[in-house]
């Protein structure tokens, strides 16, 4: 602790009020120091009241390195005669487990208990409900190889890529909850008139109720949905049911650790067929929905019987521009092999697309041409080190990627490495295509248009970089984009007139890591999740205006204009001298205004 009897010239000269009112700078010392103890008790008391709770959740006998399913002939989610869901490693084939489709009425049990148990939740203080994040937090950093497992299995990534999808960005998305989601959330105060300068203006952001995302993350939404103070129904994909279970029960033994009932959060999985029950439904008070164009049209056809508000991202075309004086261009390929090939491309700011300008673009093809070749597809958890791309969540994509391949060779691109489906001689049942390096791509091809979800490079040339602009924008989608250069000018140009939700630059995504709000413009859809905007948009927006000095001045209808109204002109006059007191736009119009007040309210 700082001694301050060490600093008798400090105290003499900066406290001198208190040492002359105190009679000795002894008394001063005593004071500051029981000041801050008080302040360091109640720091301490606050720190207790949030601190982590361990807790257990059962972990799946599937992420046993010893366990090992039965490998199926034909794998698919579809079970012929029955409306189960087969759940499995698409990089391997192996059977997980079968989940049970939910049905409405398995939707309305979800949706009641969830408004039932937010009904308390609704009163938790934002210390409470910290807590309740720092145990989530605390057991997500100490069971990563469990969770990264899980991922593993069910979505047939690579053990970095599923610390980059699921833990990273959970525990972020946590971190940032817990030091700056009360300040997002606190009661805001905004300016006033000259009119109603007697008056308090205030926002207030307050729980909605049950809100419901269809989301790839699932406890991404399910983190600001309860620290709002709401309940929350997550419908995942039917391709990752077997681990939502796990992943939701973290939620769960979270608050249930706490004291706080588990009800609050359910996760449900359904096929097509149902889910318009869950998006339709007139208990839910908003919705989140990632996925594509055409299911979104679907969603929000779907939401509109009941009104109920919408965000939706819907996928892009994120392109990365390439300047001509980039200073490295090395470490731009790696950020560039990072950014297209993670999670086998499925990531929906993966970059789609690359636009070299001039002077980059041969070195950029040099560069990554051997490495794309070198990437080696499998499955993380049984062929170890040799893996650098997983499997993908499904083999129904591949006929249409492999078309949008060919028809950019036909129309003069170049593929350098990869095009087509990977038969893996050790996972022939697994779902791989290969690492695809497509050159020479150009604006009139289907493939530089339509969203691939893939681990497909594309290069494209740009003239200069006002074409490469140009070229970025050329798309229906909206979303994301990187820009990489040295000239700061010509940075800030590209940002400003990118089309697009987020422009990361001399980098890739990281807006994403840093909570920012996340969404696009054009098709890739409208809303935002993350950041304050998406905590927000979780809530009630409140306007509150009430009088500053209540016992002193209040509203009163003046006798102009109280009803019954017994001159029209006065009444009229006083309006005017209303208006120019408040808005006139000079000091003579409104002392014009203030004279008409006065002669008319005598």
């Amino acid at each position: 602790m700082l001694d301050l009897c060490a600093f008798p010239d400090t105290i003499h000269g900066d406290l001198p009020l208190i040492q002359t009112s105190l009679a000795g700078p002894s008394i001063a010392i005593t004071i500051l120091t029981l000041i801050i103890c008080i302040y360091g008790a109640l720091w301490l008391l606050r720190s207790s009241d949030e601190v982590a709770v361990d807790f257990i959740v059962e972990v799946p006998d599937q992420c046993n390195p010893s366990w090992s399913g039965k490998i199926l002939d034909s794998p698919s989610l579809k079970i012929p005669g029955s409306s189960a869901i087969q759940c499995y490693c698409p990089a391997n084939g192996r059977l997980l487990e079968t989940v049970d489709s939910a049905t409405p009425a398995t939707i309305d049990r979800a949706i009641a208990k969830a408004r039932e148990a937010q009904l308390d939740w609704a009163k938790t203080s934002f210390v409470e409900r910290r807590k309740v994040l720092q145990s989530m937090l605390k057991y997500i950093l100490d069971n990563q190889e469990n969770i990264s497992t899980a991922a593993c299995l069910d979505s047939g990534k690579t053990r970095i890529d599923s610390s980059f999808g699921e833990i990273l960005v959970t525990a972020e998305k946590l971190k940032w909850t817990i030091l700056h989601g009360e300040k997002a959330l606190k009661a805001e105060r905004r300016p006033t008139s000259l009119l109603m300068s007697y008056k308090i203006n205030e926002v207030r952001w307050e729980p909605l109720g049950v809100v419901a995302a269809c989301f790839h993350n699932l406890l991404g939404p399910i983190i600001s949905a309860i620290f709002a103070g709401n309940g929350i129904i997550v419908k995942g994909s039917e391709a990752t049911a077997w681990s939502s279970t796990y992943f939701v029960n973290i939620v769960k033994g979270a608050l249930q650790a706490c004291g706080h009932s588990p009800d609050l959060v359910h996760a449900v999985v359904c096929w097509p067929t149902v889910a318009p029950y869950l998006t339709s439904h007139p208990e839910i008070s908003h919705l989140t929905f990632i996925g594509s164009r055409n299911v979104a049209r679907a969603v929000a056809a779907s939401a509109s019987k009941s009104l109920t508000p919408l965000c939706v991202e819907l996928g892009g075309k994120d392109a990365a521009i390439v300047l001509d004086d980039v200073k490295n261009l090395g470490k731009v390929a790696s950020i560039l092999l990072r950014g297209v090939f993670q999670s086998s491309g499925q990531n929906c700011i993966g970059i789609e697309r690359i636009i070299a300008c001039p002077q980059t673009y041969s070195k950029l093809v040099s560069l990554l041409e051997p490495r794309v070749r070198s990437l080696r597809p499998g499955s993380i958890l049984e062929d170890g080190d040799g893996v650098d791309v997983g499997a993908m969540i499904s083999d129904a994509t591949f006929d249409r990627l492999e078309r949008l391949i060919d028809d950019a060779v036909q129309h003069g691109a170049r593929c350098l490495a990869g095009g087509k489906r990977f038969n893996h001689y050790l996972h022939p049942h697994g779902h791989y295509f290969s690492p695809t390096l497509l050159v020479d791509v150009t604006a009139d091809m289907m493939i530089s248009q339509e969203e691939t979800f893939a681990p497909i490079m594309v290069l494209m040339k740009a003239q200069d970089m006002d074409e490469a602009i140009q070229l970025a924008n050329s798309t229906e989608f909206g979303l994301g984009a990187s820009v990489f250069g040295d000239d700061t000018k010509a940075l800030e140009k590209v940002t400003t007139q990118l089309t697009t939700g987020m422009v990361s630059v001399n980098d890739f995504a990281v807006y994403y890591a840093v909570q920012l709000p996340f969404g696009g413009v054009k098709g890739s859809g409208y809303g935002r999740f993350a950041g304050e905007e998406g905590l927000r948009s979780l809530c009630n927006t409140k306007a509150v205006c009430r009088d500053r000095f209540p016992r002193l001045i209040s509203t009163a209808i003046p006798k102009p204009l109280n009803y019954p109204i017994l001159s029209v002109a006065r009444g009229w006059e006083m309006c005017q001298g209303i208006v120019e007191l408040g808005y006139g736009e000079t000091l003579g119009r409104q002392a014009n205004g203030l004279w008409k007040l006065i002669q008319h309210s005598m």
